[in-house]
């Protein structure tokens, strides 16, 4: 098994007052060149927006942008003509694919919204730009995996373009989760959310990041009661 360990506080940092956010890899003014992307995973960031704000109308396409509302709303909208609220317990996937504008704002002009914005590199170029959304139940994933994004089709999680499977988990204190990869040679980027856990003797704690390759399973140890998002990727970006 080969790890790579990103410790929250290692972590870029840009507060706009608007936008406080923590970059895991290499993103706007933040740069390193050891830390651009883990396989096909380019950018994990930690935002929290104030009330009543967010990033307007912009451009992207070929990757997939991915967000996890950890507290609070986001209100989505893109020239595809979609328009919607995410909130806790959602999770929204936006194929950009040959090319579309979005904005996210904060659903609240009381309240701030904290989320996570991921981006993955896309398995196939130039499809049609596509828009989905699904809400989970947060106890199903209690001591155990609960399924968020997989590459298939399914009404049990929402599609990605990508041989990518995501994955929330929940274990209590004293637990242990085993995570087996869908596919051969992928590899898994743990970003824990809260509570303490270790993954081949490292130790990890809130908002550490550890990267997993090179092997076929490993398991997740509580020391605490904690809650984890496993993202399974292709190494090859």
């Amino acid at each position: 098994m080969k790890t790579v360990l990103h410790t929250a506080q290692s972590r870029g940092h840009a507060n706009h007052g608007w936008l406080d956010s923590y970059h895991s890899f290499s993103f706007a003014h933040y740069y390193n060149p050891e830390r651009m992307h883990f396989g096909a995973l380019r950018v994990l960031n930690d935002d929290t927006v104030a009330p009543g704000m967010g990033f307007g109308l912009h451009p992207h396409d070929n990757m997939e942008i991915i967000s996890i509302p950890l507290a609070g709303q986001l209100k989505h909208k893109d020239t595809t003509g979609t328009e919607a609220i995410i909130k806790t317990g959602d999770v929204q996937i936006m194929s950009a694919g040959s090319g579309l504008q979005h904005s996210e704002m904060n659903g609240s002009n009381t309240e701030k919204v904290k989320f996570l914005q991921i981006w993955v590199f896309p398995k196939l170029r130039n499809i049609p730009p596509r828009y989905d959304q699904k809400s989970f139940d947060p106890q199903a994933r209690k001591n155990g995996l609960q399924l968020i994004v997989s590459p298939e089709k399914s009404e049990s999680s929402i599609w990605i373009n990508q041989d990518a499977w995501f994955s929330m988990t929940a274990p209590g204190k004293g637990q242990t989760i085993q995570y087996t990869l869908h596919r051969k040679g992928n590899g898994v980027y743990l970003f824990l959310l809260h509570g303490k856990v270790s993954v081949n003797g490292i130790s990890l704690q809130e908002r550490d990041g550890l990267g997993i390759s090179e092997t076929d399973s490993f398991s997740i140890e509580a020391s605490d009661d904690a809650e984890a998002l496993l993202m399974e990727i292709p190494m090859v970006a």
